[in-house]
């Protein structure tokens, strides 16, 4: 039987991965700072811990004999958020540091274990974001490029971006240098049911969804953030983890990006929810709220490429999946 790792198992994606995997027949231990808030965990062991704490992750990458080391381990586990978290400045220091110091744990805890047990077995999966990306190729809202290829020189737009791209940069070198198998993906806003929806941390469809959840059946009005002619691309959750387990299945070790390519503006976004929900919905534009790059949409060219996969759920179908799942949490929680 193999064994699977999942760091940052009590989140979003990470929860999700962990159900997959279970599917698969692998046996998974979860570790996170918390418990999945929306569902029990399926993992066999689940570890409450900090993974900034290098004893932690000594303790959870260490299996005993006959195994000595994990056939995968998916490093999902990082300080992060929506516009609201990111862009405003306030928590550069943490989302630096607390995501950086994870993922330097990991791969010299990871190195430690195969130069004493002499094995190197472990192949790690980061998840990378398309916030790297430089933000002077994405100020058109209309012709952003994201091409894998187009990441240099650097300029990411926030400091969430160079920690990811530093990340990147680390996971490669332990690659070259000590020869652990990885595999990077650059995913671009994945969303679903199960995700964070309030709080101040979700991301825009969870947001958007939440604030026409909560007007009455026959509408009105909601803040939305900058003009809304920022564009962005929206992955559903389980082609995020169909084409994750793809490449890790696969022998391709370089960034790719994983994401959708329907391209859709955040008014153009509000319109399908709108649709969805059978409300009229008017909005209300804060200018001076933080917002991000103007454009950003995943490009596939390689990921159809080297692993022959390609998004095939609409957003429109995505969202309403995602939007009925907010919706009962929206009314159990605030209108009781």
């Amino acid at each position: 039987m193999k064994k699977a790792l999942v760091l940052g198992a009590g989140g979003f994606i990470g929860s999700h991965m962990v159900k997959r995997l279970k599917s698969e027949g692998y046996w998974v231990r979860g570790v996170d700072l918390k418990n999945p808030e929306f569902s029990a965990s399926v993992a066999d062991d689940f570890i409450i811990g900090d993974l900034r704490n290098p004893a932690l992750v000594k303790q959870v990458l260490t299996l005993d004999a006959p195994d000595l080391a994990f056939d995968e381990i998916y490093q999902f586990a990082a300080d992060m958020g929506g516009a609201g978290f990111v862009f405003t400045g306030d928590h550069d220091a943490d989302i630096m540091h607390n995501s950086a110091t994870i993922n330097l744990n990991v791969l010299d805890s990871q190195r430690e274990i195969n130069a004493r047990n002499k094995i190197n077995k472990s192949k790690i999966f980061y998840s990378g974001s398309a916030c790297m990306y430089p933000e002077h190729n994405q100020m058109d809202p209309d012709n952003p490029n994201c091409e894998e290829s187009s990441a240099y020189p650097a300029n990411p737009d926030s400091e969430y971006g160079w920690e990811k791209l530093f990340s990147e940069r680390l996971f490669l070198s332990y690659n070259r240098n000590y020869k652990i198998p990885i595999a990077i993906a650059r995913y671009h806003n994945i969303y679903g049911p199960e995700g964070t929806w309030d709080g101040g941390r979700e991301k825009a469809p969870a947001a958007l969804a939440r604030k026409i959840a909560m007007l009455p059946q026959e509408g009105g009005e909601i803040e939305v953030w900058g003009d809304g002619l920022q564009t962005r691309s929206f992955l559903f959750i389980d082609e995020c983890i169909e084409a994750t387990r793809r490449l890790m299945n696969s022998n391709f070790s370089e960034p790719i990006n994983i994401g959708s390519e329907e391209m859709v503006t955040i008014n153009q976004m509000i319109e399908i929810i709108s649709k969805i929900s059978d409300k009229k919905v008017t909005r209300k534009h804060k200018l001076d709220a933080p917002t991000g790059v103007r454009g950003r949409n995943s490009a596939n060219g390689l990921i159809r490429q080297v692993l022959g996969w390609d998004y095939s759920m609409s957003l429109e179908q995505g969202l309403t999946k995602t939007y009925a799942w907010i919706n009962d949490q929206a009314q159990e929680k605030y209108k009781k």
